[in-house]
């Protein structure tokens, strides 16, 4: 497969940036395969049998698209000397993050408090009053609102956000997100390259700690998350300030293979955490690089790529309420393999259209509203970059 690195000159009306479409897609591509392997953690509980063993990289791949993302969405507006009509303070960066993230943060929370409450396979081992007192699930719930970690909950496995797991690594976004905006204008190359270095180091280190990276979303290991985060976040916004980029056929495509062929590739045994170190640390900013390749996809692909990356983080972020259900229906009732495997097929349906639902009725109308009232204020809009 012949590649170039080639540089891209978006066309766009001016003060707009374009969106990298594939790497909209791939956001999708990286989502799904989350939510199938959650899925497939309840039907087969062997990790080493699950036939997407490694997609809990995705959350390092999101790491990276983060990175080379919000580089690209603000680093000319948080730079030294930008314009008066671009510049951002802080502030302002922080505000603009929070309209982009937080409203379906709140209905997470939520979502993931009635699963809770509600959920009819647990028996007692969840119920307020016996397994938890009111007061502490009341901390817990304005914990979430806020995505700060929370006190363990009976049942969830000693998650550092008991009632939504996944939003340990939205917690970890937030935490990129504040030091970029504090530190990343002031980042000088040279630097930047050694701090890529020593986290790939650190990666490597705590990669032959474990027999696999699939950790940080507990608190026993949640350093681990904090150590997952740094070489990806700052590989992508590297990326993004080189100007690195890969031209091949079928970007989309040949990228969603990729992805999921690293996550469905066999385990190795002791080399398994080796593997994945060395797929986030050499393999995801190829893959980063040739998804930047193309500034448009044209026809039915190019939708889909837009829509599963719109659809990616309403999909990530509420999924796992239903999946714990669907979880303790199978250890509790152990139905068979094929009514199984339709109610699956059912449970993953099921959570597309509740995302695709939330995505439209809610989300984006919140953050349109958001922004009218706090951004706009009754003043020219400034023209936001594509995020």
């Amino acid at each position: 497969m012949q590649a170039t690195v080639a540089t891209l000159r978006f066309r766009s009306s001016p003060g707009m940036k374009a969106h990298y479409e594939v790497l909209d897609g791939l956001r999708g591509t990286a989502a799904i395969s989350v939510v199938i392997f959650h899925i497939l953690e309840m039907t087969t509980p062997d990790w080493a049998h699950n036939p997407l063993h490694h997609a809990y990289l995705a959350v390092d791949f999101f790491f990276a698209l983060s990175g080379f993302v919000v580089g690209y969405a603000y680093d000319q507006r948080r730079a030294k000397g930008a314009p008066p009509k671009i510049a951002l303070t802080f502030g302002q960066f922080v505000q603009r993050r929070l309209i982009r993230l937080h409203p379906v943060v709140i209905v997470a929370a939520t979502a993931g408090l009635l699963g809770y409450l509600f959920d009819p396979f647990v028996g007692t081992a969840q119920t307020v009053g016996i397994a938890i007192s009111p007061a502490k699930l009341a901390l817990i719930y304005a914990l979430s609102l806020f995505l700060l970690p929370t006190p363990v909950l009976p049942n969830t496995f000693g998650e550092t956000h008991s009632i939504n797991g996944p939003s340990w690594t939205l917690f970890l976004e937030y935490v990129a997100n504040l030091l970029y905006g504090l530190f990343g204008h002031l980042l000088k190359r040279r630097l930047h390259i050694a701090l890529c270095i020593a986290a790939a180091a650190g990666l490597i280190a705590t990669a032959m700690h474990f027999p696999q990276l699939g950790w940080g979303w507990d608190w026993k290991t949640m350093w681990v998350g904090y150590v997952r985060l740094a070489y990806p976040f700052l590989a992508g916004l590297l990326l993004y300030r080189l100007n690195l980029k890969l031209r091949v056929p079928q970007p989309y495509v040949v990228c969603s293979l990729i992805l999921v062929a690293v996550f469905a590739t066999p385990t190795m045994g002791r080399f398994t955490s080796l593997y994945e170190a060395s797929c986030v640390i050499f393999v995801f900013p190829v893959i980063l690089m040739m998804g930047a390749g193309v500034e448009k996809i044209a026809g039915r692909l190019g939708a889909l790529c837009r829509f599963t990356g719109q659809l990616s983080y309403p999909l990530y972020i509420i999924h796992y309420p239903l999946i714990y259900m669907f979880g303790h229906w199978v250890w509790s009732t152990h139905p068979a393999g094929q009514t199984r495997d339709l109610v699956a097929v059912g449970l993953f349906a099921t959570e597309i259209t509740i995302a695709t639902v939330l995505l439209y009725a809610y989300d984006l109308p919140v953050r349109a509203w958001l922004t009218k009232v706090l951004i706009d204020g009754g003043r020219q809009r400034v023209p936001a970059a594509a995020e």
